[in-house]
């Protein structure tokens, strides 16, 4: 696997002089060992580090299927906050982030969704998703583009189920603008069930900054066939 060079670097990581987090007692999983984490019951990888300028807590599901991916993103997003914490504000010290995972499956997929906050010393801390899909049968990543056929219109039917949703769930009523609410750039963050299809939604993407991170569950049996 690609990991064998990655993980050999990064494990432990030195970061201004200082050991980002011990090596794990025993052989982590390649993602695991990649960011320089250990195995935590329940499969799941823990990557903590404690600077003075920054803190870190990382944790995401061992096993899923495009493991690659899932460690990739996190390493680039791991590597482009502690640039950032490398020339702080010496008023807003520590920078924090956070990182948590859900994971969702159906008969035929496995999803992760990872939920990252960021505070980098400004006014208004950042919270935000990225989801990750596999068709297991097919053995190959699902998009947005690749989830419904290329003739259907699936926001067609799915944004008014999302916009009563969020709506009633946060007040905001005419909040949501047809044009963003059919725009497929904003659905792009999703988990697939046997009987739903679960669209998170980071703050500022559909409401108002200030309505913080929301999510719609989206039945299947009212949406276009996926094409799984």
């Amino acid at each position: 696997m690609r990991f064998s060079s990655l993980a050999l670097s990064l494990a432990p990581l030195l970061v201004s002089g200082a050991v980002m987090t011990a090596a794990p007692a025993v052989a982590a999983p390649a993602a695991c060992s990649a960011l320089g984490g250990a195995v935590e019951a329940g499969d799941i990888c823990r990557v903590r580090a404690a600077q003075p300028a920054y803190t870190m807590d990382v944790t995401f599901p061992l096993g899923y299927p495009d493991e690659q991916a899932l460690a990739d993103y996190l390493l680039q997003t791991r590597e482009g906050f502690i640039n950032v914490a490398g020339t702080p504000d010496p008023r807003n010290l520590p920078y924090e982030m956070n990182v948590t995972a859900e994971s969702y499956q159906s008969a035929q997929t496995r999803s992760v969704v990872l939920t990252l906050f960021q505070n980098v010393g400004s006014a208004h801390p950042t919270t935000w998703f990225k989801s990750f899909n596999y068709d297991v049968d097919r053995n190959q990543p699902v998009t947005f583009d690749s989830l419904f056929a290329p003739e259907t219109k699936p926001l067609d039917a799915i944004f008014p189920i999302v916009q009563r949703q969020l709506e009633f769930e946060t007040g905001m009523l005419g909040s949501i603008s047809p044009a963003d609410g059919r725009d497929p750039t904003r659905y792009q963050n999703f988990a697939v069930t046997d009987d739903s299809v679960i669209f998170f939604f980071g703050q500022a993407e559909l409401l108002p900054s200030y309505a913080g991170v929301t999510s719609a569950v989206v039945p299947r049996d009212q949406i276009p066939p996926l094409q799984l």
